[in-house]
């Protein structure tokens, strides 16, 4: 029997919507393969920009250092010797894997990937941390701060170059592996990106409200920023003009993580919702997204996607606050 009430013409209506929301979205993408890295959830993590290795952060087993392509414990390590306390938050891993960084709210450490060994330990009473980034072979670190500040770290001399171009805490920072280009967001509205050796500011990017996310494709390539609200963008990092715009029909979206591909063609996001997306750079079209396995003890079932990365044979890498890293199909 045919119906032509206002009432079925908003029921197709809405059916049709819905079908076009999930025609993107794969939601029942199921991982290829899912181990568990931290019992009882993370509280950060990272994945290299080759996918080999991750650093995670939970409460009952410290920093563990995971190789992904064996899937086996390389270390732990301890942000603090002779204490429990262990609040890593934030996490960066060299573009050449040889280094890796880890910071509390007041104290960070400069890790050896390969040895295993501590290279240095460091307390600011100034402020708190609020991220955290390492150059290739920890020359370099970068501090981003909650009094507005971002501070550039030479190890071997010692220096420190601090950025004042913001005017509230910092939210987001990020560096090129040879540590000489920063990127740095506030809560001012504001995205820079400026020179390491001198802290002049490149390019400033203004934002409609708190910039909560930006990063630097490893390349040099791209810059992306993201705010609060509606806006995430892709800019040639050459030219400081923008290559796109993310589009997504959410009335926000906030990303937790975002790294390039090696060719430059995608964008992949993570996000405090369990969602993953890969987007078109050029476009700025999502190209498809899914949802991350939650811990099975928490309801409403929930986890934040902490890294996401591109690894070879069409293969994506998460890590989540659930404790598992995933790998996951990625056909483009």
């Amino acid at each position: 029997m045919l119906c032509f009430s206002n009432k079925c013409f908003r029921t197709l209506k809405v059916m049709i919507i819905s079908s076009l929301l999930f025609a993107c979205q794969d939601v029942n993408k199921q991982p290829l393969v899912q181990w568990q890295h931290a019992a009882e959830g993370a509280y950060a993590a990272d994945i290299s920009n080759d996918a080999s290795i991750s650093v995670v952060s939970s409460i009952h087993h410290g920093i563990s250092v995971w190789d992904l392509r064996k899937n086996a414990l390389k270390y732990t390590w301890s942000q603090q010797q002779n204490s429990s306390d262990n609040l890593v938050l934030a996490l960066d891993i060299s573009g050449n894997n040889s280094h890796a960084v880890t910071a509390s709210r007041e104290n960070f450490s400069l890790w050896n990937i390969e040895s295993g060994q501590s290279e240095g330990f460091w307390q600011i009473s100034e402020s708190t941390i609020r991220d955290i980034a390492v150059a290739n072979d920890g020359n370099y670190m970068l501090v981003g701060q909650s009094n507005a500040k971002v501070v550039h770290i030479t190890l071997a001399t010692g220096r420190r170059l601090e950025f004042l171009g913001h005017q509230e805490k910092i939210n987001s920072i990020d560096m090129l592996p040879n540590g000489r280009i920063a990127m740095s967001g506030s809560n001012d509205f504001v995205a820079y990106v400026w020179d390491t050796l001198s802290g002049q500011v490149i390019y400033r990017f203004n934002h409609p409200s708190r910039v909560t996310k930006v990063a630097l494709d490893p390349t040099g390539k791209y810059a992306f920023s993201a705010d609060s609200k509606k806006e995430a963008h892709i800019w040639d990092l050459k030219t400081g003009k923008k290559v796109s715009s993310l589009k997504y029909t959410n009335r926000q979206e906030v990303f937790s993580t975002v790294s390039f591909s090696k060719d430059g063609k995608q964008l992949l996001t993570g996000a405090p919702s369990r969602k993953v997306s890969v987007w078109d750079i050029a476009s700025g079209e999502r190209l498809t997204s899914w949802r991350v396995t939650p811990r099975q003890d928490i309801r409403p079932a929930g986890a934040v996607v902490h890294a996401a990365a591109f690894s070879d044979n069409n293969t994506i890498i998460t890590e989540s606050s659930s404790g598992y890293a995933e790998r996951w199909l990625f056909e483009d």
